[in-house]
């Protein structure tokens, strides 16, 4: 029933990282399905619970994507690494930004999980502030100033790698 909007958000992302794999969106779908699916406790209590799990998959599967590229050219240079509010309108990530997020995004969980998730729906869903505050339950006011209070954490995280 969410397959197009599924395959929204894995073409969004994608496009982000088109030069990194040859991955279609359709494989990413799948793929992401077939991840929620084996894990066997796919309990879903609504579309926007289900996208946001999905974008968690996605995640995931993006993430291990850029580990596996990276790892075919060791050595690579370190790239300057930045979270820009205007996601959608960004050409595309740098490899070592999805991984270097990903890793202080978990570091982050530990500590803020409420703001570590508004950065995974927003930075690897590319879910609206609209979306994310009706995934969450909260006010886009809210899911605002976390966003906000989350790439001032990132950020300091990012600058002491």
């Amino acid at each position: 029933m969410l397959y197009g909007e599924f395959h929204k958000i894995a073409h969004a992302r994608l496009r982000k990282i088109a030069p990194l794999t040859l991955v279609e969106t359709t494989v990413l779908v799948n793929e992401s399905y077939l991840r929620l699916v084996r894990t066997g406790k796919l309990a879903v209590n609504d579309r926007v619970h289900f996208l946001a799990y999905a974008a968690r998959v996605m995640r995931s599967i993006i993430v291990d994507l850029v580990r596996e590229r990276m790892a075919e050219r060791r050595g690579s240079g370190q790239a300057e690494i930045t979270l820009n509010t205007a996601i959608g309108d960004a050409e595309s990530f740098p490899e070592a930004e999805i991984l270097a997020v990903s890793e202080a995004l978990e570091l982050l969980a530990k500590v803020e999980p409420q703001l570590a998730q508004v950065v995974e729906l927003r930075y690897f869903a590319g879910l609206t502030e609209v979306e994310i505050a009706a995934a969450l339950g909260s006010s886009e006011r809210t899911v605002r100033r976390q966003w906000n209070k989350a790439r001032a954490l990132l950020g300091a995280l990012l600058r002491d790698d």
